[in-house]
């Protein structure tokens, strides 16, 4: 059975693997540079990321609290 597809996720994609709320922009703009769960941005910079097209402040700081709920967080 196929995976259902969330507001934030391209059909295929795993479902959940950017915390809810990030968006499409952002979560495409993580894909898109090799990013493939929070996991994969946990210790990038937070200037690195805020860069990339489609990731604003909004997802920035979803981000970053989903990661210390889990005891990680973004480089300075």
């Amino acid at each position: 059975m196929p995976d259902e597809v969330s507001d934030n996720q391209r059909p295929g994609e795993p479902v959940d693997h950017f915390p809810k709320g990030t968006g499409r922009p952002a979560s495409g703009a993580f894909v898109a540079a090799g990013y493939h769960s929070l996991e994969d941005l946990a210790g990038e910079s937070e200037a690195k990321l805020a860069g990339l097209h489609g990731v604003g402040p909004r997802a920035i700081g979803i981000v970053k609290a989903a990661l210390a709920e889990r005891g990680l967080e973004l480089a300075p």
